[in-house]
């Protein structure tokens, strides 16, 4: 054979693998109104960055060789905005891109590459489980683990040495569900779904035939599970948002967020901080106002904003650097956390922590909720979970009471000897172990009106940040509009410092749901 035959033999191969499943399972897949996955890489890429490994792999089933192109799994690196990433996206044209011995291969060897060389990863999923019939039998189930002791160690950790995306682009079951569960970022489309199992092998296997949606939609994910850290409307959204939050990220661990140009306007935000804060301390508002009030532009990005929506986990800029706020909420609940706000005040920490991001904790909250329905919810370990992982916190901590404070939520909100390293109040600051009225019945729930109210004023002790503050409890009380001067003045002491505020990470491999 001429050489001239040889490479026209090869761009024939290439020709065909690039056409994934074909026409008709890719005009399947627009008529879904879904683009196929390298549609996918091609939008969020930078133009012609992408390089692909593993386009000549094919299924090493007996006859499947032709109907296999890329065995499901297209992966290789690339540029955005102008940072090398790595990519992985599942190809559902090709057997819905279910899992089998050569697609498992590429995506192990690859993540295990990956590791190496600590480059933010994005999984762009939509797929259905384990290849049938290539993992049946004990031979083929053997193969699909990789052949072992520890072959599959790349596939189910993650140590949080570089940022990991998941975006559920369709159905997502099997290693793609599991994936969504290791990543640091999960984006979920709407009408896609992340699940253990698909309807048709949970209809065989015990009857259940709930639809996917239903099963792992983004409104479960969103609300309930707090799988997904945000919800787009479509694919292109999907990108934009992939994009912003990368932006946040450093490239690994053991690097800073880039730091951006401080917006115009930034400064003069801050004359609002208080607009929308209300006198009657027994009035709820919107956290939001006031964080928007001290970061750059007034822009955040939030994190699981529905799940435990108590409690606000949002990643922003001060001064052109990279923060992370976990924030009481009053306007929900009146910011009393439950235990899905203890979660994701937990996971938010751990990606902090692992991504060197300091942490800014803004305080208002009459405590953790409590009552039968909490318990059954374990609020107490997670509480205790939410401190064990706070104390192992090593980026900077910078506590700000706004308001109400009591108890033991006090110690969550890094208060209270948990291991602060700037700590301050506003002049509002309300600082006890329970509110008065609370404590009054506490102390003798039957007593008379009059000799209740006698009770509850003995109760009403200076509760006003000053005998913190003279206790040095608390470093300084700070006016509500120097708040953004006081954190940039802080993040500046941080940056000149021995260490500039780089984390140990001692809580890479904390698990991302517990």
């Amino acid at each position: 054979m001429s050489n001239k035959e040889i490479l026209d033999d090869y761009e024939k191969r290439k020709k065909k693998a690039l056409q994934q499943g074909g026409p008709s399972r890719v005009k399947r897949q627009h008529d879904k109104g879904r683009l196929t996955a390298r549609e996918r890489i091609d939008k969020l890429l930078d133009p012609d960055s992408f390089m692909e490994f593993g386009l000549f792999c094919t299924s090493n089933w007996p006859g499947m060789a032709d109907k296999t192109p890329a065995d499901g799994l297209i992966l290789g690196y690339g540029l955005i905005d102008g940072r090398r990433v790595g990519i992985i996206a599942n190809d559902f044209t090709v057997l819905a891109s279910t899992n089998a011995e050569i697609n498992l291969k590429k995506m192990l060897q690859f993540k295990t590459q990956i590791s190496k060389y600590k480059i933010p990863l994005i999984w762009l999923g939509e797929a259905g489980g384990g290849r049938v019939p290539d993992v049946q039998g004990s031979d083929g189930v053997f193969k699909f683990g990789g052949g072992g002791t520890d072959t599959l160690w790349p596939e189910y950790t993650h140590y949080r040495e570089y940022p990991y995306v998941f975006a559920a682009m369709g159905d997502c079951h099997g290693v793609a569900d599991f994936q969504a569960c290791l990543a640091d970022f999960v984006v979920q489309v709407k009408g896609s779904s992340i699940a253990v199992s698909g309807p048709r092998a949970l209809t065989r296997a015990i009857g259940d035939s709930h639809a996917a949606e239903e099963m792992g939609g983004w409104e479960l994910h969103s609300k309930v599970t707090g799988m997904n850290d945000q919800v787009v409307e479509d694919e292109d959204d999907c990108f934009r948002i992939i994009r912003k939050y990368l932006d946040y990220m450093p490239s690994d661990n053991e690097e800073f967020a880039a730091v951006r140009p401080v917006p115009e306007g930034s400064e003069e935000r801050m004359a609002k901080i208080l607009d929308k804060f209300p006198d009657n301390r027994r009035r709820a508002y919107d956290m939001h106002i006031i964080i928007k009030c001290i970061v750059d532009g007034g822009e955040i990005f939030e994190l699981k904003p529905k799940f435990g929506a108590m409690l606000i986990t949002c990643l922003a800029r001060i001064n052109g650097e990279v923060v992370g706020f976990i924030a009481s909420n009053p306007i929900v609940g009146l910011g009393a956390t439950d235990s899905d706000a203890l979660e994701k005040s937990t996971t938010f920490m751990c990606l902090c922590d692992s991504f060197n991001i300091p942490i800014i904790f803004l305080s208002d909250t009459p405590g953790h909720l409590t009552g039968k329905e909490a318990e059954r919810r374990r609020v107490g370990s997670r509480v205790v979970n939410n401190l064990q992982a706070l104390f192992q916190v090593t980026v900077p901590k910078i506590s700000i009471v706004i308001q109400k404070n009591y108890g033991q939520a006090m110690m969550n909100m890094s208060l209270l000897g948990s291991g602060y390293d700037f700590s301050v109040s506003w002049p509002t600051g309300i600082l006890s172990f329970l509110d008065s009225d609370i404590a009054a019945d506490v102390v003798n729930p039957k007593l008379p009106k009059e000799e209740r109210e006698k009770t509850r004023k003995l109760m009403d002790l200076d509760t006003s940040p000053y005998p913190a503050a003279r206790g040095y409890w608390l470093q300084d009380i700070i006016h509500p509009f120097d708040t953004r001067k006081y954190l940039i003045n802080v993040l500046k002491i941080i940056r000149d410092s021995a260490g500039k505020g780089m984390s140990k990470h001692r809580l890479a491999n904390w698990p991302k749901k517990l």
